[in-house]
């Protein structure tokens, strides 16, 4: 199963549909892992919060799923890296990526898409990484 780190934008997106959405359907529905650590899932709760979701069936389900650990792999050891310059805060997606050998980031973000690959871990769009495990 291929694990992968869904950047804060990917996440808070597939509560609106799309193709995000259609990315963690393909977690819930056992295709993929999610890989976490504690500065993703608070960002995650943060930004779902100021966007008024924190009282929100949906969301309180996905913590749920959080809490099971089913199709996740959670992290603390965190390596300390300084790859993004443009905005450090992403590094986290990168720390975890690394952490937990992770194959791909998906994001949305210009300033880790700018790097595409680090250590052989694809930065992938919602669409390359949908067209990614899609192909043979």
């Amino acid at each position: 199963m291929i694990k992968i780190v869904v950047d804060t934008n990917v996440f808070v997106s597939s509560f609106f549909g799309g193709k995000p959405r259609k990315i963690i359907e393909l977690w819930r529905n056992g295709e993929l892992t999610i890989c976490l650590s504690a500065f993703i899932v608070d960002e995650y709760i943060e930004i779902l919060s100021r966007l008024g979701l924190r009282d929100e069936y949906e969301l309180k389900q996905l913590l749920k799923v959080f809490a099971e650990g089913r199709n996740i792999l959670f992290t603390a050891n965190l390596p300390s890296l300084e790859i993004v310059r443009d905005d450090p805060d992403d590094d986290k997606f990168i720390e975890c990526a690394v952490a937990l050998d992770a194959e791909c980031i998906v994001s949305g973000d210009k300033h880790l898409k700018s790097i595409g690959n680090y250590m052989s871990i694809r930065i992938l769009s919602p669409t390359e990484f949908l067209e990614f495990i899609a192909s043979p």
